[in-house]
């Protein structure tokens, strides 16, 4: 088993609170961090449609049986449960006793927010990250390798084939459960959608513009994505437009959690088709996107990242607040270092009077510039925010 960066930070939010909820896409590791990086737990899974049917039917005798600690698996099934764990923690408020795990957060947060606020931590395991790999000694020689591969635990745990892994993904969760929740009629326009935001990562995101591809409504297509958000297959970048007004653009971003699902999803089957693939440098950013989406999570830390661009074309791909002030990150494919790589970071230098420090995350040698500018390797990139931070969850 693959030891996950985001283990301390659990340990330790079982001793502030009673309930601790770990939410994540189907596959993430959810329920091996829980059960394997802890002990003296018991275990409940609601995915089987017995234990299902218990906790519905007589929920108070359901949580009853357990005595001791114990992890209820796929809390989403059975939402209503939570109003019954709201009772037994004000009566028996000890810390550490429920651990939660959750693949649909829209479900889960809405019950979390009406029967457990201030009783639960939430924190956010994604797939795994580069530095979570290299602790296991696994490595991969380039990027096309990490894109290709992917971050699901089992392809690397069991050494599965990539294509054949997300194949089986895509058809045994991304279509089964988003397919429940939204109750598709027609699979094929759904998949259309998906490959769509595949071949349009990285992009501003126009509703109009899918909607016309796919053949259905742009509410439609707000409301699938919206599901994708909530199921944790897709991450969501907003622009940052503080005091900009209206030179700043307002639409958001997509990027896919796993990239590899990208992959599997653009047709890539091998790693030499990456780097030949039209949308190499939208794949690129999307790794990095999420490398330091992880590094936010595994701290316990809310992802408030944000893109900046304007109606001037001025842009730079990550931004997130440093103290009061912004940093910047421009994400680029190339190998070779060049001064034109820091564009973005130039102008965005020059418009915003609080910007603290600039960043190049790209597939070279890393150095530090005369101005500050760090330039690094995105096998790199989760340590943008430090090792330090103070870890502060989402709590509810």
């Amino acid at each position: 088993m693959i030891t996950r960066a985001i283990t301390l930070e659990l340990e330790t939010l079982l001793g502030e609170y009673p309930v601790v909820t770990i939410l994540g896409p189907r596959q993430a590791g959810k329920t091996t961090l829980a059960r394997h990086g802890l002990e003296g737990f018991a275990y409940s899974n609601l995915e089987s449609p017995e234990v299902r049917e218990f906790a519905r039917a007589d929920p108070r005798a359901y949580l009853a049986q357990f005595r001791e600690q114990v992890i209820i698996d796929e809390i989403q099934h059975v939402p209503e449960l939570l109003s019954y764990l709201q009772v037994e923690v004000d009566e028996n408020p000890r810390k550490g006793r429920f651990i939660l795990t959750g693949s649909h957060q829209l479900e889960v947060r809405q019950a979390i927010t009406q029967s457990l606020a201030g009783r639960t931590a939430i924190l956010n395991l994604l797939p795994l990250s580069i530095a979570e790999l290299a602790g296991a000694g696994i490595r991969f020689d380039s990027f096309a390798e990490y894109a290709l591969h992917g971050f699901l635990p089992r392809i690397h745990d069991q050494g599965q084939r990539p294509t054949t892994a997300y194949s089986n993904y895509y058809q045994t969760y991304v279509e089964r459960d988003v397919r429940q929740i939204v109750r598709l009629k027609d699979a094929s326009l759904f998949e259309k959608l998906m490959r769509l935001l595949a071949g349009r990562v990285g992009q501003l995101v126009d509703y109009s513009s899918l909607a016309n591809d796919v053949g259905v409504d742009a509410k439609t297509i707000r409301h699938w994505i919206s599901i994708l958000e909530a199921s944790f297959l897709l991450f969501k970048l907003p622009p940052y437009f503080e005091n900009f007004g209206k030179r700043a653009i307002k639409s958001p971003k997509l990027y896919f959690t796993d990239v590899g699902l990208l992959c599997y999803l653009l047709g890539i089957r091998e790693a030499g088709q990456v780097t030949r693939d039209p949308l190499v440098g939208g794949i690129f950013e999307n790794l990095v996107v999420m490398e330091c989406v992880k590094a936010r999570y595994n701290r316990g830390k809310p992802a408030d990242f944000w893109f900046f661009r304007d109606s001037n074309g001025n842009e730079v791909d990550l931004v997130w607040q440093d103290g009061r002030a912004l940093a910047a990150a421009e994400i680029k494919s190339a190998s070779t270092f060049s001064m034109s790589l820091l564009k973005g970071l130039g102008r965005f230098r020059g418009i915003v009077p609080q910007f603290s420090r600039g960043v190049l995350v790209y597939n070279g040698d890393p150095r530090i510039l005369s101005d500050g500018t760090d330039v690094r390797h995105f096998t790199d990139a989760q340590d943008l925010f430090g090792s330090d931070e103070a870890a502060t969850p989402a709590n509810q």
